[in-house]
């Protein structure tokens, strides 16, 4: 499929699909409501895999956030998407994943102005792979202990994307030990 733009599932209010638009021209300063996913993954040594964007992104550039973070292409399932996504851009294959924030939304601007606007379910997952990023997606990662990091971020501490704070500030202290319902889903991820 190669010379396919990459699409975004585009959502009203409610979390229902109202249609879909190119990846590449989504992120403006009026981005749509549109859905999204976000991945911590852990090793097993309880470290939490946290990593830099590239610094040719166009939202938040070379800035640190959680492990993987991507859309759904429309009418694909949310966690093979958050698999795949996984693949690509770390080379990782997930165990053990669980939907943990599934009512996650969050709007963000950027100092240019360019906002980010979506509908975010998270989840946790473990891997016992070795990280082989993909350049074009990140430009550095680390393993972190995931109280020192949870820890550190809820303090100021570190320097992290907006959606990585607002969502560390919702999820419980251990993660990896709760599990949500995909009908708490928005309604175009279920």
């Amino acid at each position: 499929m190669t010379g396919v733009p990459e699409q975004v599932v585009l959502l009203d209010e409610d979390g229902r699909a109202v249609g879909v638009t190119d990846k590449a021209t989504v992120h403006h300063r009026s981005t749509p409501l549109h859905l999204a996913f976000s991945c911590y993954v852990r090793d097993l040594d309880g470290r939490v895999l946290v990593t830099r964007r590239a610094t040719h992104k166009r939202t938040w550039p070379g800035v640190w956030t959680n492990s993987v973070c991507g859309h759904p292409a429309p009418g694909e399932d949310l966690a093979d998407a958050v698999r795949r996504r996984a693949g690509q851009e770390l080379g990782l294959r997930l165990e053990g994943m669980a939907l943990v924030l599934p009512g996650f939304r969050y709007r963000a601007v950027m100092a240019d102005g360019i906002v980010e606007n979506e509908m975010c379910p998270v989840f946790v997952a473990t891997t016992t792979d070795a990280v082989r990023p993909d350049a074009d997606e990140v430009d550095d990662f680390a393993w972190v202990p995931w109280p020192e990091f949870r820890t550190s971020v809820l303090r100021g501490e570190r320097d992290v994307s907006p959606w990585c704070v607002e969502q560390l500030q919702a999820l419980p202290e251990d993660p990896w030990m709760t599990r949500e319902t995909v009908g708490q889903l928005p309604p175009a991820a279920r």
